[in-house]
């Protein structure tokens, strides 16, 4: 039987359309886009389109966006540059970031005359945006805010307009990390109260190892890495050419079918949460409601049982492949961060089912026979 993928929270296999436009330059452009001669030229262009194409599907300005290796060094980028380059000495997050806002900020902490805030979290993960607020009007202390718009474990859903209101009201600097809703809701970044935001190719069906990042003008000015004067001396380092037109192109496809790709995954997701909670009872769902919550990303948790225990290898040994936390740091189940800052009990056994606009119904259904024969007794 063909495998049932259920973790595009954790990467997307690759569109054809994108696997047959970057194999064609592959063959076609063989230029440093650096160099001044003809080959040079032609690779220049086809970044150039690139960052075209993604400025327009945002509403933002082309040099507004700068290409990166992902979401990790894109969020990197933004925060410790913010420290050494514009003075920000007090830093305000959640919990319940990704890896690459979380450790970043632990790092910033550490040095001399640097605070980090973290804001309380409800029951699935989002922060409070009123104790944000709090912490803005009580402190002149120059600050970023940095906070995710959908949660990549539990997809809770960031009220971005109302965040960046916050910000903008007490002069903080708003960043935010928009890797898993990238190419699944729409940004007008005219009109968005944002200054900076980040995505990663390989999250809506492009290449891995290549992502944007975008700056609101004149937010920041100096490079993470030097070495170079790439991406408008932003980023030293050759680009990856074909990765980065492949991303452009990935991008248009996703909002171009935008409400038929919403519609198939809402179904498949809404089919399995009803199946699951007639079958299973016991089970905790940490998702949010579907109006507060990112329409692939599916969380819950069975009781402790020593079937639970090794249910993420069980359902990977019927076919079905599903993530029990992150997949971003290694390759090995262990321990969400996020559900210990929700207050999940340790002893229970968090499943995350994250779909794509190519699962079915009948897919699900047969997660759900999987699942019962996961627990049934012999």
């Amino acid at each position: 039987m063909k495998r049932i993928y259920l973790d595009h929270a954790a990467t997307t296999p690759l569109d054809p359309e994108v696997i047959a436009h970057m194999s064609a330059l592959m063959a076609e452009v063989t230029g440093n886009p650096s160099s001044i001669h003809a080959e040079g030229r032609r690779a220049r262009t086809v970044i150039e389109e690139a960052r075209a194409r993604v400025a327009r599907l945002l509403n933002a300005s082309i040099g507004e966006i700068f290409f990166t290796s992902g979401g990790t060094e894109s969020s990197n980028m933004v925060l410790k540059t913010a420290h050494r380059d514009r003075g920000i000495r007090r830093f305000i997050s959640s919990p319940t970031e990704h890896h690459c806002v979380l450790h970043t900020l632990q790092r910033l902490g550490r040095e001399p005359d640097t605070e980090v805030l973290w804001l309380q979290t409800d029951a699935h993960g989002s922060p409070d945006l009123s104790q944000l607020e709090t912490l803005l009007a009580h402190s002149p202390t120059p600050t970023l805010v940095s906070l995710m718009h959908a949660n990549n474990e539990t997809g809770a859903l960031l009220d971005l307009e109302r965040a960046g209101r916050i910000c903008r009201a007490h002069g903080a600097l708003f960043h935010s990390d928009t890797v898993q809703t990238m190419g699944y809701f729409p940004f007008d970044l005219e009109a968005l109260p944002i200054d900076m935001m980040t995505g990663s190719g390989h999250k809506f069906y492009g290449p891995k190892g290549c992502g944007f990042v975008y700056i609101r003008g004149g937010t920041l000015d100096q490079p993470l890495m030097d070495g170079g004067s790439q991406e408008r001396n932003m980023r030293a380092g050759t680009e990856n050419v074909y990765g980065i037109s492949g991303l452009a192109l990935a991008l248009s496809l996703a909002y171009e079918h935008l409400e038929s790709r919403q519609s198939q995954t809402r179904a498949v997701r809404a089919h399995l949460l009803q199946r699951l909670t007639e079958e299973f009872p016991e089970i905790t769902v940490h998702s949010p409601s579907p109006d507060h919550c990112h329409y692939k990303v599916l969380n819950v948790s069975f009781p402790p049982s020593p079937r639970s225990e090794f249910l993420v290898m069980n359902l990977d040994i019927s076919g079905i492949s599903v993530s029990g936390g992150s997949a971003c740091s290694s390759g090995t189940e262990k321990g969400s961060h996020v559900l210990e800052a929700i207050g999940m009990e340790a002893d229970r056994k968090a499943v995350r089912f994250s779909f794509s606009h190519k699962n079915t119904i009948a897919e699900a259904d047969r997660v759900i026979d999987a699942l019962i024969k996961a627990f049934k007794k012999d």
